[in-house]
């Protein structure tokens, strides 16, 4: 609260006190007090992440592929909770955490018990150890955005100034040249607090939102995430929201510059971004506009079109918040909602009280502390994939695993989205009637694939002959509707919505760290998703739609063949990067019966893959191939991305035997006696530069590899 730094301890809490908790889709972490502690001893699932000690059996060890699937499932159901999802970690961006503690001390929220030192605990085990800074995310560089960002919130939970941690991460930052240099969402948080200058910020001014929609700039046509943080970054922008400096944020205007905070030209700083943190600099044009801006800003500022403006978005601020149950889109714009409310309504008001309350959805605890997800969680989107890995392996036919596809089915039932949004015009949302979500039916936002592997998980398991029809036709007729009205002019498929914009509106891109956030962008993997959706969908249902789900599952396939590189690779936009895209295409193609034998697009794609292949007969590959555009190879064999690989080589065909069954054998020989695979390298990224993680990757898609290779070639020694 200012004033004092938010009341906390230096100590981790006691671990076994923690508990995850599923209510309809959520996976929210407690710590519980001493009584309910005793009362409620911790189960698996909470022992996994907190990395405790469990109680899973030592398995028999695994000869062929089925057997190593069948111990891999055997431990992995452990973790299937009776919602009948899987939760797990989406953490990665070292971003997001500072949003969160910055917006407590201004509102003078009570964080919830044990919040505040499991965060300290988790950014002093993400300080890099050579040099104490954090980086974008937690494989990246340490760079000025997330080192000054992570020392704030530090300091505001308590953490003093000469602590070790603090000491060397100050080092760091000033030898970047200080917090001055942060890119644009940096020198935003750091004015709301009062320790950076709203000067020294290229405007975000809030009348964009009163602008014409017919215009091709209007926010309506960027990418639902980006639109979503600039609507609240743009209103407290615009009303100069900055919290009255107390000694700890006097404290730290002195502590995160290389020079005296009085003497800092500000103005210079708006286009003053360190190279470390530079992943898409600035246009010439977008230059030009933020100059122009800035001399309209000192007119605007003092108009009742800024009036106008504030209210234009504040509305946008509140359909968001209506709309998902106030959760929005992700972790950014929620605390920037938050921090809106506060300021529009104030903390007493109701919608300030249901930020707070749902904040605990976006927050994962790990045997590091406690961290931020990049959305509520990933509950549909791991689930729907394990389901299908589990039933292509046949082991969903094994009396033991009837109750698990049970509550599978179950949580896809509950899960999917069975109304629009209550202002759906008003906040620029597409229909969401039918569709599945990436996280729960609350957050609320339709995503192209995760309806389309949604949809093919509930086939799937309706076909079984031990389960009940829970999702009824007329409702999987709602998720092809959604799917079929998502596709684009080219062919492709999207993410959230179709594409809105014109691609040269990346030339005002002003985040600096993201590439590609302006607008929507087809992808292979979104495309190969809804392809299999609608050919699953087909199969059973074949006469609904039938010309127009033919048409769509063909035009989708020339995309994605024409999305192929020279190489044979397939760019991937949602995890690293060419292994992963691959795989998806490969998928796809095989569907309409291309393969190795019959298509050169497939052989080529084979031969990339086994390209790549290492001596130990796996593949790896580095983040950094989605920062250059070409594939860089990790230091380490991965287990995710050979199974990648080897679902991509079978899909396809290839002929090449001896290198699947050396995969595979990487794989089983990764395993552990209880079944499980350990943790390796971050598996995903978005916009390019940013990785994110995938917890449950390293089950589904090993025991989908394994699975599919005993269907392949028989239930043989590897």
């Amino acid at each position: 609260m200012p004033g004092s730094a938010i009341k906390t301890t230096h100590l981790p809490t006691d671990r076994t006190r923690w508990r995850l908790r599923a209510d309809e889709g959520r996976q929210t972490w407690h710590y519980l007090s001493e009584q309910e502690h005793k009362a409620n001893p911790q189960t698996d699932i909470e022992k996994y992440w907190l990395g405790l000690p469990l109680d899973a059996p030592q398995l028999p060890k695994a000869k062929t592929a089925l057997e190593s699937a069948r111990n891999g499932f055997e431990f992995f159901k452990r973790l299937q909770n009776e919602e009948g999802f899987w939760s797990g970690e989406y953490g990665g961006p070292m971003f997001l955490l500072p949003g969160l503690v910055i917006t407590y001390y201004i509102t003078k929220a009570k964080m919830p018990e044990g919040w505040g030192q499991e965060i300290i605990q988790y950014l002093f085990n993400r300080a890099h150890k050579d040099d104490g800074g954090w980086g974008l995310h937690i494989e990246g560089h340490s760079t000025v955005f997330g080192t000054a960002l992570n020392y704030v919130a530090l300091r505001l939970l308590g953490v003093d100034a000469e602590h070790p941690v603090c000491v060397k991460a100050r080092g760091t930052l000033h030898k970047l040249g200080g917090a001055t240099g942060s890119p644009s969402w940096g020198k935003f948080w750091m004015a709301t607090l009062g320790v950076y200058d709203w000067e020294g910020m290229n405007p975000v001014p809030p009348e964009l939102w009163l602008l014409p929609h017919f215009l091709p700039i209007h926010p309506a046509r960027y990418w639902c995430h980006t639109r979503n943080v600039y609507i609240p970054m743009s209103y407290l922008y615009g009303r100069q929201a900055t919290a009255p400096l107390d000694d700890l944020t006097r404290q730290l205007r002195e502590e995160l510059y290389t020079q005296s905070y009085d003497s800092i030209p500000w103005h210079q700083q708006r286009n003053n971004i360190c190279k470390a943190d530079e992943y898409y600099p600035h246009t010439r044009l977008l230059n030009f506009l933020n100059g122009g801006l800035v001399g309209i800003e000192k007119i605007t500022s003092r108009t009742l079109i800024r009036t106008q403006a504030l209210r234009a978005a504040y509305a946008q601020v509140k359909y968001e918040d209506e709309n998902t149950h106030y959760l929005d889109i992700g972790p950014v714009n929620k605390m920037m909602n938050m921090l809106s409310v506060f300021y529009e309504e104030g903390p007493d008001s109701d919608a300030f009280k249901m930020h707070a309350k749902n904040n605990i959805d976006f927050m994962w605890m790990s045997s590091e502390g406690m961290m931020m997800n990049g959305t509520n969680g990933s509950q549909l989107w791991d689930t729907a994939l394990l389901i299908q890995g589990v039933i292509e392996s046949g082991l969903a036919q094994e009396k033991q695993n009837h109750d698990s596809m049970n509550k599978g089915l179950m949580f896809l039932d509950d899960c999917q989205i069975k109304k629009n949004p209550p202002f759906m015009k008003e906040g620029w949302r597409d229909p969401t009637l039918g569709a599945w979500p990436f996280s729960n039916k609350f957050q609320g936002y339709t995503v192209s694939d995760c309806t389309s592997e949604g949809l093919k998980a509930v086939l799937l398991l309706q076909k079984l002959s031990y389960t009940k029809e829970r999702v009824s036709t007329e409702r999987m007729k709602q998720a092809v509707d959604i799917v079929l009205a998502m596709q684009n002019k080219n062919g492709g498929f999207a993410s959230y919505e179709s594409v809105r914009g014109p691609q040269w509106l990346e030339l005002i891109n002003p985040a600096e760290v993201f590439g590609n956030i302006m607008i929507e962008y087809c992808y292979p993997e979104c495309s190969t998703a809804c392809v299999l959706g609608l050919t699953y969908f087909r199969e059973q249902r074949p006469d609904y739609r039938r010309e127009e789900i033919d048409s769509t599952i063909e035009r989708a396939v020339g995309f994605i063949l024409k999305d192929q590189r020279a190489d044979g690779s397939w760019y991937g936009s949602w995890a690293i990067c060419f292994t992963y895209a691959t795989m998806f295409a490969c998928e796809s193609l095989s569907s309409v019966g291309q393969s190795y034998e019959n298509s050169e697009p497939v052989r080529k794609a084979c031969e990339f893959l086994l390209s790549k292949q290492r001596a130990d007969g796996g593949w790896g590959e580095s983040y950094k191939s989605c920062e250059q555009h070409r594939y860089v190879e990790h230091d380490e064999t991965q287990v995710v991305q050979t199974s990648w690989a080897l679902m991509a080589l079978m899909a396809a065909k290839c002929p090449n035997q001896e290198a699947i069954r050396r995969g595979v054998k990487m794989i089983m020989d990764r395993q552990q006696p209880d079944g499980q695979w350990k943790q390796e390298a971050i598996e995903g990224i978005f916009n390019h530069s940013c990785s994110i993680s995938y917890g449950n990757y390293k089950h589904i898609f090993t025991i989908w590899a394994l699975g599919r290779y005993s269907k392949v070639y028989g239930d043989i020694v590897v």
